[in-house]
Order: structure tokens, then sequence, then C-alpha cells
């Protein structure tokens, strides 16, 4: 089986969503597929494109069996609402006549990657002059959560957007969506029952485990022994609402056994670290590769997964398969009911979002509390496992393809 895949990130030595492109491209071509990703330079999380590429020029490269075809993109040094979306539309243009040229390779399902949905036109037209199948996978309802993070305000270019959303949808054979909440979304979409895939993230639980010994990253961070870790690891973006993180941090300054530690990139970096000014309970850490992900992840005595209210089930973070694996509690913000604190329920804490006070007080009872933690990461890692392995995942995914080309 030939399949195309359009994804605006691939960067599979990182963490994210461009990870989950690469290795699901390489679990497929394991499998026997043939697959060729067309995506965009590596520009994220630092949103500046890599040193090792010209700007303005398509690359094309061959990790291991994978054709990997790069387009060239705006970058905006400081992303606000309207840049992103010029952005993402200059993705959209650039990749448009590459996408066409894989007619000629004639794939049995080309599948893109939602965000951007700006790209999901070129997608259908290829598949249609290919007579493939299909496929829009959606990792974030980026219209949705535009509109109700206040990126964008227009009452009546919501109702234009969302149309034009909707009505494409409907023209893919198959819509995936990675919880069980969102794909309510889909059929609060109108797509047909008949094309919804769950598609969940994974994790690899042979790469992500609990470690019996000290993480390596206490020491280099000079952090006491007996020093209770909350570690937020991932992009510092503005959907994360991580101002309760510096905000929880200031208000637990007179705690000398607690330490926050923040790693990553993104475009709420600069703004978060000022907010910091003179925490001296906070460590900072760039993004780490996939090789010390591992290692990072066990540092933390308990991970944070804050969350903006009205982000409520438009995300799933894919950073959770990791925090799971990794065997350790999870602290997240989120709504009873929502598919975070269902996740949650017996290997995590979940307090309301934006709500500095319950946060805190999460955190000082998980710090007191050494069986508590020790239960929740047990848990979190039998949850991992049983539901969220690489191949287990995959092979469903697989299974589905096959049935949508035979269907």
């Amino acid at each position: 089986m030939k399949i195309l895949i359009l994804s605006l990130n691939y960067t599979p030595e990182l963490t994210g969503v461009g990870k989950y492109s690469g290795e699901m491209a390489e679990w497929l071509v394991s499998k026997g597929h043939k697959v060729r990703i067309v995506t965009a330079l590596p520009y994220y999380p630092m949103w500046c494109v890599s040193e090792d590429y010209n700007s303005w020029r398509y690359h094309r490269e061959f990790l291991g069996d994978i054709d990997v075809w790069r387009c060239p993109l705006w970058v905006p040094s400081k992303p606000s609402g309207l840049k992103r979306i010029l952005h993402l539309v200059s993705f959209a243009l650039s990749s448009f006549p590459v996408m066409l040229f894989q007619i000629f390779w004639r794939p049995d399902t080309v599948l893109v990657v939602e965000p951007p949905l700006f790209c999901s036109p070129v997608t259908l037209i290829v598949s249609w002059l290919c007579r493939a199948r299909s496929w829009l996978h959606v990792q974030d309802f980026e219209i949705d959560a535009a509109f109700d993070l206040g990126v964008l305000s227009s009452p009546k270019l919501r109702r234009i957007v969302s149309k034009m959303e909707h009505w494409l949808m409907s023209q893919f054979d198959r819509v995936s969506t990675i919880s069980d909440q969102m794909m309510l979304q889909l059929d609060a979409k109108n797509v047909s029952p008949e094309k919804q895939v769950l598609f969940p993230n994974w994790v690899d639980i042979a790469h992500i485990y609990p470690i019996e010994f000290p993480s390596t990253f206490r020491k280099t961070l000079s952090i006491p022994e007996q020093n209770i870790i909350f570690l937020y690891s991932g992009n510092m973006g503005e959907k994360q609402g991580l101002e309760i993180v510096i905000e929880a941090a200031r208000q637990l300054g007179g705690y000398e056994d607690i330490t926050f530690v923040m790693c990553g990139q993104g475009a709420a970096y600069s703004r978060l670290r000022n907010l910091a000014d003179g925490l001296e309970n906070i460590r900072w850490l760039p993004l780490q590769p996939l090789e010390k992900l591992n290692d990072l992840l066990n540092m933390a005595d308990v991970h944070l997964l804050p969350q903006k209210a009205d982000a409520a089930d438009l995300v799933m973070p894919s950073k959770l398969t990791g925090m799971l694996a990794s065997g350790r509690p999870v602290l997240a913000t989120a709504f009873e009911g929502t598919q975070i604190a269902k996740v949650l329920e017996l290997s995590g804490v979940v307090v309301p979002p934006e709500n500095v006070d319950l946060f805190v007080a999460a955190m000082l009872n998980l710090a007191e509390n050494v069986e508590q933690r020790q239960q929740l990461g047990k848990n979190a890692r039998d949850y991992a496992v049983k539901f969220l392995g690489r191949d287990a995942v995959l092979a469903r995914f697989e299974e589905s393809l096959l049935k949508c080309i035979s269907g």
C-alpha cells in the first residue's frame, strides 16, 4: 500500500505531533507499506527554520525508507492570531505543487494531519485525481480553539469558517481523531458515523518507562535529592495556560523542598520567563532530544498538565502519553467529564482550569503523600501499557486503513 502523508510538522527526533507522524511512517514502512511525507522545513517549537535548511527552498531527503519532501513557509518570530493564519496559509500554498506532483506516484491513501485545515483542499484534490482514499486526522480542532481562546473573535467569520470546515470534513472518506470526547465533536460537525475512526496518540512503552535510580537531570540542575519536583515539559504556547504554574511557584516560594522545572520552548516562552522573574524555585530547560526524554520524564515526582478553560476537549495533549508511561502521577487542570479527567481518574489529580488555589492545594497534598504518588504512578503506567502501546494502536490504525481502501 502506498500512503502519502501531508503534515505540517515532521520532527521525529523531538517530541510532539511531529514525532508521532514520524513514528507512524516508520511503523508503516516496517510492515511493508511505502510512505511519502510532505511537510514543512523544521521550525517548531523554536519558531525559527533550522540552520541546516535554506528557508526559501524546497528540500527532498530520505530518512531510512521514508521519502520526505520539505516545503518552505513563512515563520513569524512572534506568532499572533493573524500571523499564525498567514503562517499556515504559506505552508498550504507552498505544499500545493509538491502534493500535485505526487499524483504520478499514485498513492492508495492520502492522509492529512490537522492542523492546518488549510491543507485539506489539496488533499482532496490529489486523492480525487489519483482515485485514492482520503483521510483527515484531527489532532486539534483548530478553528474552535482559535475562536474559543480569543485568537479570532468575529461571530460572522466563525459561522462562515465553520460551514467551510463541515463541508470539507464531509468530503473525506475517513475522519479520525484522538479521544472519545473529540469523537463527539465529529458528531457535532456532521461527520457520518461510518467515516469516523478513533486513532489515539500512543507511546513506545519500551522506551518510556519508570527507572528506579535518580534522573541525571536532578543532579544537572542541582536539585536536592529530598525535593519534590513538579515538571512541565512540552510546548510553551498560549493554549496551555502556563501562567498558573508560575503563580503556583510564586505562592509556594516558601517551601524549600518543592522545586518546579519548566522544559521546552514556544510562543509564550519569553513572556513566561518574564512572569517568573525573581522566582528561585523554578529551573528552566530547553527542549530535550528524544534520546533524553525518558530520563527527563523520570525526573518528575509529579507531572503538570495545565490547560485553559476554553480549550477543554478541543485538544488532547500528546505529551500525556509519555507522562503516563513514565509511571508518575499527573496533576492536570480540566473539567469533570472531559477526556483528560477520565484518563486521569485513577492515575492523577484533576482540578478546574485557571483555579490557582485548588491547583496549589493539590500540589501540597501530593507533595506530602508519598504513598498516594506511588499508587497513582503505578496506575498511570498500567494504563499506558494497556491502552496506549504503540504497536497496538498502530495495528488498529493499519486495519482501518486497509478497510478504507477495500471498502
